[in-house]
């Protein structure tokens, strides 16, 4: 007797779907004359209710991305079957507020718009993703989508790129929904490699639309759309020792830190380096 056919691991046309939410409150009172955060949520529970919908089987939970910190405010396998996406407001609510109490705290949270904490949340998703992988032979297929708005923090460029593969080692593709007035380098990156899509939507009052069109979609019917392709990915790096983005610099051969100067031994893992050669033009013409 044969024996029976394994089951698959991924099922086809159920999602797991991390929403990562910016709730950066510098950066949404910058563009509230243009587009509020109540606004935008109104939007995004749409979209998270349209997801429950289109498969009883589908999985929603959300992370809030702070200034200071990140957190769990939604998970619908928690709740009752019914339960829906606005039962998130009252913890979104709350984490907002110690998060803005956080920042009264720190004396150069007021300076700009600042940065939110990008890394903190894809690792917190990778991490529920990682237990899921480990709760049993048949789960989800998962995806990360990011609505970000804040700008890119460049002191995040490690812990980000470390998540980045991360993912893409556990192939979970990491989709981007750029909401802020410039595009983000680091998302750019992390769909780009992982195969997610990257959006940058032009009229912010359609976002449901952009939504449910790109993103509502499973991976598995994503094989026979046409989705927006990556156009001009900024590959740039940036570099340990000002966090500034750099065309060109100095790389440590033992731990791959990048720096803009010449220095004479690595802040990361205290290797000494050699002098750098500098090109002498007397000694060419004597050639």
């Amino acid at each position: 007797m044969s024996p029976p056919v394994p089951s698959k691991i991924l099922t086809d046309d159920v999602s797991l779907l991390m929403v990562l939410i910016d709730t950066n409150p510098h950066f949404w009172s910058s563009i509230k004359p243009h587009f509020s955060f109540s606004k935008f949520l109104s939007h995004v529970l749409a979209f998270l209710n349209s997801i429950l919908l289109l498969n009883q089987l589908n999985q929603v939970v959300v992370i809030a991305t702070g200034i200071n910190a990140c957190g769990y405010v939604f998970d619908s396998s928690s709740g009752s079957v019914s339960q829906r996406a606005e039962s998130l407001l009252p913890k979104l609510e709350e984490f907002a507020e110690n998060d803005e109490s956080l920042s009264e705290r720190d004396d150069d949270s007021g300076n700009g718009v600042g940065s939110s904490l990008l890394s903190g949340s894809l690792s917190m998703a990778l991490c529920y993703i990682q237990r899921v992988f480990r709760s049993g032979p048949l789960h989800p297929q998962p995806r990360i989508l990011c609505l970000h708005g804040s700008p890119d923090g460049p002191g995040q460029y490690v812990a980000i790129m470390n998540s980045i593969f991360s993912a893409q080692r556990s192939m979970v593709p990491i989709d981007s929904c750029v909401v802020g007035i410039q595009h983000s380098a680091f998302l750019q990156q992390a769909s780009y490699i992982t195969g997610g899509v990257y959006l940058k939507p032009q009229q912010l009052d359609g976002l449901f639309q952009y939504l449910a069109t790109v993103f509502a979609t499973d991976l598995h019917s994503r094989n026979f759309l046409r989705l927006p392709k990556p156009v001009g990915v900024d590959f740039r790096a940036s570099c340990f020792c000002h966090k500034n983005t750099i065309d060109m610099g100095f790389i440590c051969s033992v731990c791959l830190s990048i720096f803009c100067k010449h220095q004479k031994k690595c802040s990361t893992c205290g290797s000494t380096f050699g002098q750098a050669k500098t090109h002498d033009p007397s000694a060419s013409q004597q050639r």
